[in-house]
């Protein structure tokens, strides 16, 4: 028997996939529990994206670490729900300020209703998350607050972008670790303190997490350039089209001022206005033949690779397998 996770992972041990499917139906319960308000409109705007599905890393990641201790220990699942939730209430704060239309292949908040009633959602499912990690105890909620304080700062450093003497690729790695590496660090610790695993295991699994996170994002960056929208579930080329900065565009940025023609074209793209849609599939196809897309992916599996060698300071049980295996299917999704 194997349970499907994020990017079709298999688990191979039948005992680790029966305790991940239990594991993984109680964070759903926990989930809708956690998004049903007496007022039955924020019922149905919490549990919007909720219902929409999407890879639940995360909480996978949080039981994945709760096996090297007690996977059965009373705050694994709560702590599971507690990622998920901070996760969801991101996006929706992040499909406001991107005026994104679409995610997780449904239309967003923001484009079903409003941006007030997205902003105010996001912010009902923080509540909610703070609720729950209050009756985990102090340490948990102070490793949430400063997680937390990494990614609204890694969100802050990509909207103010770099300082005139910071090096633009240096800049948007921070963003990364902030925005998406922050809290898939607080799933793995999470996950292995709450199974009372030692102090060490602990550390491990919140490096990996702070790795693989890193490499996560930056598989989705390539995936959302390399991708159509029925791979991503959402438009491609979004942050293209926004002028957000991601790694391939930077790395073909400092290449400087060369005269090969489809640089000096993708560069006037890029300085131009893609909010027109030909200006922005020619942009998108010129990118996605450029070496600096390759070597964004290089990126992605050299911090995948760091991820995998963490776990050697780990017992060699089925959960140690399945967060290798995570770490190949991380590298795959960018390919």
């Amino acid at each position: 028997m194997t349970v499907v996770g994020p990017f079709g992972l298999s688990l191979r041990d039948d005992a680790l996939d029966a305790d991940v499917r239990a594991g993984m139906a109680a964070v759903e319960q926990g989930l809708l529990e956690a998004t049903k308000s007496d007022v039955p409109f924020i019922t149905q705007t919490a549990r919007h994206l909720v219902e929409a599905g999407g890879k639940r890393f995360r909480p996978l990641l949080t039981l994945l670490a709760a096996q090297f201790g007690d996977p059965y220990a009373p705050g694994v699942v709560p702590a599971a729900v507690v990622v998920e939730l901070t996760h969801l209430a991101t996006l929706y704060h992040d499909d406001v300020m991107d005026e994104a239309t679409l995610r997780r292949g449904a239309a967003s908040a923001n484009a079903r209703w409003d941006n007030s009633v997205a902003i105010l959602t996001g912010d009902f499912l923080f509540s909610r998350a703070s609720n729950i990690l209050a009756d985990l105890g102090p340490e948990a909620v102070r490793i949430q607050a400063e997680a937390f304080e990494r990614l609204v700062t890694g969100q802050i450093l990509e909207t103010t972008g770099p300082a005139p003497d910071n090096d633009p690729i240096a800049h948007y790695l921070d963003v990364i670790a902030g925005k998406t590496g922050s809290l898939i660090a607080v799933s793995g610790r999470f996950g292995a303190m709450m199974s009372g695993a030692d102090e060490r295991t602990v550390d491990i699994l919140t490096q990996y997490g702070e790795r693989i996170g890193t490499a996560f994002q930056l598989a989705d960056d390539v995936l959302d350039i390399a991708s159509d929208t029925s791979e991503s579930g959402k438009t491609p080329g979004t942050d293209l089209r926004e002028g957000v900065p991601t790694l391939p565009v930077l790395y073909l940025r400092a290449r400087g001022g060369g005269q090969d023609a489809d640089d000096v074209r993708l560069r006037e793209l890029l300085d131009g206005d893609l909010s027109d849609d030909a200006r922005h599939a020619e942009a998108l196809r010129l990118l996605r033949a450029h070496p600096a897309l390759e070597r964004a992916r290089r990126d992605t599996v050299r911090y995948a690779d760091e991820a995998h060698t963490l776990l050697s300071g780990l017992p060699a049980i089925p959960a140690r397998a399945a967060l290798e295996d995570l770490c190949t299917a991380v590298v795959h999704r960018a390919g």
